[in-house]
C-alpha cells in the first residue's frame, strides 16, 4: 500500500530556507515527511561577500555557487519558481502551473531591491557614476569605476530602512577609506554618509563608538536625510526636506522590500514583508505557516546570523506543531554581526531585541578569542573565515557553538 507523505514546502532556497531544509531532514522520520523547497533559479549568493569585491577582495566564483549542491539528498529541490501562495487551500502554485499541496509552510523568500523605486536613480549615471552593491553586477560595476576613480565626492545613501545587512553601509566607508588611503588618494577624496537614521547607527552606544570612528576617518555623516530623488545628469541626491547632496560617484542601498509573490499573495503588510510573531516565528494569519530570515517583519536585523539563530528556533517549533504541542517563544532577537573596518581589523556587535551591543569579550567570557564593540585584527580574521563556516556548516544545517539566545556573559556596560 503507498504511504502518503505528508509535505513540508519552504519557499526560497536563500541563507534561511537552505539551512531550515537541511535541518528538518535531520530530524523529521524520512518515511512520514517530504520537504520541498522551491526557487526562481540555480544560484546561492554569498551575500557578505559583494561588500569585498568592489575592492578585489573576492571574486564573483568565490561567492556563488549551485543551489542544488548545498542540500541533502533527501531534499526535494523544485527551481520552477512560484506564481502564487494559496493559503486557504494550503497550496503553491509554482511557475509551471504545478500545485503543491502542504501541511506546514516555511516563508524564507528574502528580500529585494527596489532602485527603480527612488526617481532618477537608474536613470542617467546608473552603473556609471550611480551604483548598488547588494548585487553582483552592482557590485562589478562599483569596482570597475573605483579603479580609475581619481578623486572627489563620494556619497553613500541608505534610501529607507530596513535593509539588508544595516552595518554593510558603515563597511563600505569604512572600506573606502583604507582603499583611497592605500592608493594614496585619500586627500583627493571627500566621504559622506547620508542616512535617514539620526546617528550612525540604530543603537545608541554602537552608534556613538561607529559615529566616532566615522569622525575620525573624516567620514561625513549627513542625518535625518530621507532620499527623494537622484538627478544623474547633475549628480546630485535631493531629499524631501529640500535639502542637495552633491556627488561624484554615489553608492546607493535602495529602498527594499519582500518577495513579490508573498505581497501577491495577499500575505504581505504595507511594505511588502510578511507578518510573523517575534518570539515563535509563526504567521500572524495561518497557524502551519512560519517563516525565518529577512522575508519577515520583525524588528531584528536582516543578516544571515539572525537567519541561523532563528532557523534552530524554528526547527523545534515546527517539531512541536506538527507533534500537537505548544510552541516555545523562544527567538529574542538575537543578532551579532562583524563589521569589516579596514586596514585588516573588525569590529564585532551582538544584541537582540532588548539589549544593544555592548564592549566585552566574545564568545568566551574574558578570553574572546572577539572583542565587542571593539577593532581588532581577530575580528577582521574572523569576518573571513565566516565564509567557510557558512558553505560547510551553516546552510549545512550543522550544530553551530553559538547559542540561539543572547548570553550576557563576557559583556559589560
Amino acid at each position: 500500500m503507498e504511504v502518503t507523505l505528508k509535505r513540508i514546502v519552504i519557499l526560497g532556497a536563500g541563507t534561511a530556507g537552505t539551512t531550515m531544509a537541511n535541518k528538518l531532514v535531520q530530524h523529521l522520520p524520512e518515511n512520514e515527511w517530504q520537504i520541498t523547497v522551491v526557487d526562481r533559479d540555480d544560484v546561492h549568493v554569498y551575500q557578505p561577500g559583494l561588500l569585498f569585491i568592489p575592492f578585489g577582495g573576492y571574486r564573483e566564483s568565490q561567492i556563488l555557487r549551485s543551489r542544488r549542491v548545498l542540500f541533502d539528498p533527501r531534499v526535494d529541490v523544485r527551481l520552477e519558481g512560484i506564481a502564487r501562495v494559496e493559503p486557504e487551500k494550503n497550496q503553491v502554485v509554482l511557475g509551471d502551473h504545478h500545485k503543491l499541496h502542504y501541511d506546514v509552510l516555511v516563508v524564507a523568500t528574502g528580500s529585494r531591491i527596489l532602485p527603480e523605486q527612488t526617481p532618477g536613480l537608474t536613470c542617467e549615471g546608473w552603473r556609471k557614476t550611480a551604483f548598488d552593491f547588494y548585487t553582483v553586477e552592482g557590485a562589478k560595476a562599483l569596482g570597475a569605476t573605483l579603479d580609475g576613480f581619481k578623486g572627489g565626492r563620494f556619497v553613500l545613501n541608505v534610501v529607507e530602512m530596513p535593509i539588508k545587512c544595516p552595518v554593510a553601509p558603515l563597511e563600505m566607508l569604512f572600506l573606502a577609506d583604507a582603499y583611497f588611503t592605500q592608493r594614496g588618494i585619500r586627500d583627493k577624496v571627500e566621504l559622506a554618509y547620508a542616512t535617514p537614521l539620526s546617528a550612525a547607527f540604530t543603537k545608541p552606544i554602537a552608534a556613538s563608538r561607529l559615529g566616532d570612528m566615522l569622525q575620525r576617518r573624516g567620514i561625513e555623516v549627513i542625518p535625518d536625510f530621507n532620499a527623494s530623488e537622484v538627478v544623474g545628469e547633475k549628480r546630485l541626491l535631493k531629499a524631501f526636506d529640500g535639502r542637495e547632496v552633491p556627488y561624484d560617484l554615489l553608492v546607493s542601498i535602495p529602498l527594499h522590500s519582500g518577495a513579490e509573490v508573498i505581497a501577491s499573495s495577499g500575505m504581505a503588510d504595507a511594505g511588502g514583508w510578511f507578518p510573523t510573531h517575534k518570539h515563535t516565528l509563526q504567521s500572524k494569519a495561518h497557524r502551519n505557516v512560519f517563516a525565518l530570515g529577512d522575508a519577515t517583519d520583525l524588528p531584528s536585523s536582516k543578516a544571515g546570523a539572525v537567519a541561523h539563530f532563528q532557523a534552530d528556533v524554528l526547527l523545534e517549533n515546527i517539531l512541536r506543531f506538527v507533534a500537537g504541542r505548544e510552541l516555545e517563544p523562544a527567538f529574542d532577537g538575537h543578532a551579532n554581526c562583524f563589521i569589516e573596518t579596514g586596514h585588516g581589523k573588525a569590529m564585532l556587535i551582538d544584541f537582540n531585541y532588548e539589549t544593544e551591543p555592548l564592549p566585552g569579550r566574545f564568545p568566551l567570557p574574558g578570553v574572546g578569542p572577539f572583542t565587542l564593540l571593539e577593532e581588532s585584527a581577530a575580528n577582521h580574521w574572523g569576518k573571513l573565515a565566516f565564509k567557510w563556516v557558512y558553505w560547510n556548516q551553516l546552510l549545512r544545517g550543522k550544530e553551530l557553538p553559538l547559542d540561539h539566545r543572547m548570553s550576557m556573559a563576557g559583556k559589560w556596560s
